[in-house]
């Protein structure tokens, strides 16, 4: 498997992780949404926003677009999950797309990143997509977390890697319109 292979199924991971999260917390209302939690943000929505305005941020940086110095500032949270989970989904489609173009290339292309004070910092896109990647996870395992303490059980999030654990998401792909071979290509594996 090639480096851009990989990143291209990390980024359709994300995508289920955020599907099935979302799908998961529909069920709250906003008093528990916006409640109190032990997290470094300290509930679902300020965290599930987080991710959303620091995904923009790095997608952005990685598609060139103009303007990230001022994305901070820009940037309104949402206050209602659907609203939050469309402009998430977009986000997530568009790192998709991304990936999905890149290759050896692409992988090593240096990206610059408007930083505070007119500071640019600049990284290979693999590495920027690694940390994106990571801080995504972690997130999603801090919201994870809050909702052991709601009536939503925490949804199974990271069976999205490994092509032999297709069983664990038939239904999310389906609900995605996504093919498994697309996905992840040629299976070479015993099936689970």
């Amino acid at each position: 498997m090639t480096l851009a292979g990989q990143l291209c199924i990390q980024a359709h991971a994300n995508r289920l992780a955020n599907h099935r999260l979302h799908a998961a917390m529909a069920a709250l209302d906003a008093a528990a949404l916006h409640a109190r939690r032990t997290g470094f943000f300290p509930s679902l929505a300020a965290t599930l926003n987080h991710v959303l305005e620091v995904d923009q941020y790095y997608v952005g940086a990685l598609c060139g677009d103009a303007g990230l110095a001022d994305h901070w500032r820009r940037f309104v949270p949402d206050a209602a999950l659907h609203e939050l989970a469309a402009r998430q989904k977009a986000s997530d489609e568009r790192l998709i797309a991304f990936c999905a173009g890149l290759d050896d290339t692409g992988c090593e292309r240096m990206v610059d990143m408007p930083r505070d004070a007119g500071r640019v910092q600049h990284d290979c896109a693999a590495h920027v997509l690694a940390h994106l990647f990571m801080h995504q996870t972690h997130h999603r395992g801090q919201v994870h977390a809050m909702l052991s303490g709601t009536a939503v059980p925490p949804p199974q999030l990271d069976e999205f890697l490994m092509p032999s654990e297709a069983h664990f998401r038939v239904a999310d792909m389906a609900a995605l319109g996504w093919d498994e071979a697309r996905v992840y290509g040629p299976q070479q594996h015993d099936g689970g």
